[in-house]
């Protein structure tokens, strides 16, 4: 009865949306957003939440939303709850939003919301370890949610864009990057593809008017389509503009340009399975051998900010509280001599025992400034003798499952929840250590912070497994983003996120 419902309210939409002529046609407002955020590269296509990273869709374009959310300094706020309170280290009670519906029409209380959130951690690949659920009860409108161990985070990982509440009873339709959902957000998809979103707005939201009728967000894989087509006029807003195109729309009253920094961060994983990269002398040298100013000025046109680890400089554990090595070519060749590789034939790379020192450095295409960092480090690192062997594929993460690279380059929000766990469990030590990267005191740090209630005892511990992985090598931090949305003048209400989530709200307007 209720897919039903539900597939009335788009048809009625779509009937709307498709007028040409008349009263509804002139009072309608449409908006055509582009982006190089939505691929099956980067495992967000489809708005699943309960899929990979699909659930960065259904909160970005304006169909999910979760229990909390967060504010521009990253602290944690209701959303769909009204508050919270830790009854005891293992329960935490939920107090939940009234008046709030899903695009289907059911009514969000607490057993509906239960039934999302059992669904996510009997599906997901990374929720299950990050709340440490054991039981949820439901009674109105208040949830309980009962951990198998202390979850001090707990709250700060229900506004990953994993927990989007959906209606469970509407179900997910279509599959991948095609999926749909009933969500609560002040938009509601009418078709899913893996390229493409048409929206309508959500006629029932409960926060507050929608102003724009029809949204269709597009998505782009080269940075130059993408610039092309916002100077055309074939969209009004873009996402991940190339920074090098970002002077034609400065200083020019047509376009309007919101930034801010955020956590996202690119970075290296060293395979501490390759045999080349088992020698900290060379992995140390590759960092020493990379220009972060360089980049950052002149690659990213000084929208990147150097990176020392895995945080921001804005963070209290960033990147003032560590040390680490910094640009010095001539230390790193001197590494590399330790290391028995010289250049005995003069053709400007290092060699031992006749082999010339080549290593394979996997990224990819769809964060446009990868491969450019990719080309700058190639350069760089030529400079002191590395032959670098770019490898820019779509397919890197089957690529990087396999062991198949000496440097795997990509990019992640290091704090998402406004938290520094989520680096650590999913990219140290969880799903997305590609580099095989193991060291007890780090695993046994984690765990720690995994369950530190206290904000200052967190952010030291942060400090200590930083230093930790820097120390080892494992990993090296090249730049922070400064976060930018392009848009035409007429356009208002679309602002970047430090979380780098929230991008179509019920705030956008077309003037």
């Amino acid at each position: 009865m209720k897919k039903k419902l539900i597939a009335a309210i788009l048809t009625g939409a779509m009937l709307v949306a498709g007028m040409s002529t008349g009263v509804w046609a002139e009072s309608e407002k449409s908006f055509v957003y582009g982006t190089t955020g939505y691929s099956e590269e980067m495992g967000d296509a489809g708005l699943n939440p309960h899929d990979n990273y699909s659930g960065w869709s259904a909160l970005r374009y304006g169909v999910g939303e979760t229990l909390f959310k967060y504010n521009d300094n990253m602290e944690v706020e209701p959303w769909l709850a009204t508050d919270y309170e830790f009854v005891d280290d293992t329960t935490v009670k939920i107090t939940l939003r009234d008046g709030v519906k899903f695009s289907s029409g059911r009514t969000m209380d607490a057993e509906a919301v239960k039934e999302c959130l059992e669904d996510l951690i009997a599906v997901h690949d990374r929720a299950p370890y990050d709340l440490k659920i054991d039981h949820i009860d439901a009674d109105g409108l208040t949830l309980t949610i009962y951990t198998t161990e202390p979850c001090p985070a707990i709250i700060n990982y229900l506004g990953d864009p994993y927990g989007a509440i959906i209606d469970m009873d509407y179900g997910i339709q279509g599959e991948g990057g095609s999926a749909n959902i009933a969500g609560t957000g002040p938009y509601v998809a009418t078709n899913v593809t893996p390229t493409q979103i048409d929206l309508v707005k959500n006629e029932d939201y409960w926060g507050g008017d929608v102003k724009v009728d029809n949204i269709t967000v597009k998505s782009f894989a080269d940075g130059s389509a993408l610039t092309a087509a916002l100077q055309t006029g074939d969209i009004q807003g873009t996402y991940g503009l190339q920074y090098d195109n970002y002077p034609l729309f400065e200083n020019n009253p047509d376009y309007t340009i919101n930034s801010c920094a955020t956590s996202r961060c690119f970075f290296g994983q060293f395979n501490m399975e390759s045999e080349l990269m088992q020698d900290q002398n060379l992995r140390k040298a590759v960092e020493m051998g990379i220009d972060k100013e360089g980049f950052c000025s002149v690659i990213m046109q000084g929208r990147g900010v150097p990176a020392k680890a895995a945080f921001p400089s804005s963070f209290s554990y960033g990147n003032d509280a560590v040390e680490t090595v910094s640009y010095d070519p001539d230390g790193a060749k001197k590494l590399l001599e330790e290391s028995g590789w010289t250049d005995t034939d003069g053709d400007g790379y290092v060699d031992k025992d006749g082999q010339k020192l080549s290593i394979s450095w996997l990224t990819y295409p769809t964060r446009l400034e990868q491969p450019k960092l990719a080309e700058y480090a190639q350069a760089t690192l030529k400079d002191i003798g590395i032959d670098v062997v770019v490898n820019n594929t779509s397919d890197h993460m089957t690529i990087a499952k396999s062991g198949d690279f000496d440097v795997y380059v990509s990019s992640t929000t290091t704090a998402p929840t406004g938290d520094p766990e989520y680096f650590f469990t999913s990219t140290v030590t969880g799903a997305k250590n590609y580099g095989k990267y193991q060291n007890e005191e780090v695993t046994k740090l984690t765990d720690q912070l995994h369950q530190t209630f206290d904000k200052d005892e967190r952010a030291k511990l942060a400090v200590e497994l930083q230093q930790d992985i820097l120390d080892d090598d494992a990993f090296f931090f090249v730049s922070h983003l400064n976060m930018g949305i392009v848009t035409k003048s007429n356009v208002t209400g679309m602002a970047a996120h430090p979380c780098d989530y929230y991008e179509i709200t019920a705030d956008l307007d077309v003037e």
